[in-house]
């Protein structure tokens, strides 16, 4: 490890393709910001619950083993960053993923995660 910290050579021409295919500083910041939400097990539970089928609070609740209040936090986090959505019947609430891309980044990670297991 010693030896990367004298690295002298620079490729340049290496440096500037990549350069340009870095994502804005802003964007880079969004994307961190989005993984942070997917840094909590609660958020996760809901998450799998509503990859089956919408659900209100109180079902989420009583699946995930948690109260009410707490499920209702997370899922403001979660609708907050955009991985959630959400109908009115009635008096009802009903939540749901947002779109596709939320089964798909949970998916990749799991199956990271699974591939990595055998691993060890």
């Amino acid at each position: 490890m010693e030896e990367d910290l004298k690295c002298t050579v620079k490729h340049e021409d290496i440096i500037e393709k990549v350069k340009g295919k870095m994502p804005e500083e802003e964007t880079l910041f969004d994307i961190a910001e989005l993984f942070k939400v997917f840094g909590d097990s609660t958020r996760m539970k809901i998450i799998c619950c509503l990859f089956e089928h919408e659900m209100c609070v109180c079902d989420i609740a009583e699946l995930i083993n948690a109260t009410q209040s707490a499920v209702s936090h997370q899922l403001r986090v979660l609708k907050q960053a955009k991985l959630v959505k959400y109908r009115k019947e009635g008096k009802v609430v009903y939540y749901s993923l947002s779109d596709r891309h939320v089964e798909m980044i949970f998916g990749m990670a799991l199956e990271h995660i699974e591939e990595g297991a055998g691993n060890e």
